[in-house]
């Protein structure tokens, strides 16, 4: 297919299949890129939670990375789990030698049944080092009340958190607002201005792999050319579409259904 663009996704494998590389890799093949990637640890995980963690050795991630750049190429990234600091370590190393520029990174600190995924020092070494080569980071907002000690109870409280976190050095960033109680948006900042993209709620608990699925996403829709508010245009109406049309697998939390395909509305439902 000629002009296809190439998605590296640098995260956790879910053996339940609706988070991690799983989801990314749905993700990227339904919105029309190719996707490759670098697993950083294997989970024994379902829709009731993680169940067990096996971190990939660091000069395995490597291998991976000098295999599918060197070859391929890539002209998107995103970041998932990335569990420990030695794991930051290698991937930031990885991602400065091959010049990847459009990069998103997703702070992926729990999993949906509550499991940590990222230690303390990793947590850091994101701060210190990964988001400054950040296109875009798409932090929850648990996860920006961890980057930025804010608590976030309101838009406001986002757009706070959001200015902190670009002082870290990411060019953009967008605090998701699911976690908000009442009327909810997304959050976009670019250093200059705020964007907001508001949602409705969706009434179910089948919401296993959004983060992911979001920041698989918007790294395809910036390998395709779009611009960062574009982009998050397109994402919002394709997180729309997998949330309300969400599946019922499994007895804990479903995936999100990643093979529907977005109405462009203008809109989003969440």
């Amino acid at each position: 297919m000629k002009g296809i663009k190439r998605i590296l996704t640098i995260a956790g494998s879910d053996s339940g299949g609706g988070a991690g590389i799983q989801a990314d890799l749905k993700t990227i093949t339904v919105l029309g890129g190719f996707g490759m990637s670098v697993i950083t640890a294997l989970t024994a995980q379902n829709t009731l939670g993680v169940h067990a963690v096996h971190e990939v050795p660091v000069e395995f991630i490597a291998a991976q990375f000098d295999a599918v750049v060197s070859d391929i190429g890539v002209d998107a990234a995103k970041t998932g789990m990335l569990s420990s600091a030695a794991v930051v370590e290698v991937v930031v190393e990885k991602i400065g030698q091959y010049g990847i520029n459009k990069l998103v990174v997703d702070p992926v600190m729990t999993a949906k049944g509550g499991a940590t995924l990222m230690e303390p020092g990793a947590r850091k070494a994101v701060m210190a080092k990964l988001l400054p080569l950040a296109l875009v980071v798409t932090p929850n907002i648990p996860e920006a009340e961890i980057l930025t000690d804010v608590i976030i109870a309101s838009v406001s409280d986002m757009k706070a958190a959001a200015r902190i976190i670009h002082e870290l050095g990411a060019q953009n960033v967008i605090v998701k607002g699911g976690h908000l109680i009442g009327a909810a948006a997304d959050v976009l900042y670019d250093g200059h201005d705020f964007y907001e993209f508001p949602f409705v709620r969706v009434a179910t608990k089948d919401t296993h792999g959004t983060g992911c699925t979001f920041s698989a996403a918007l790294a395809t829709a910036l390998a395709q050319g779009r611009s960062v508010r574009e982009a998050m245009a397109a994402v919002e109406d394709y997180m729309a579409a997998v949330i309300g049309n969400s599946l019922r697998l499994g007895a804990g939390h479903g995936p999100v259904n990643h093979w529907v395909c977005p109405a462009p509305s203008g809109g989003t439902e969440r």
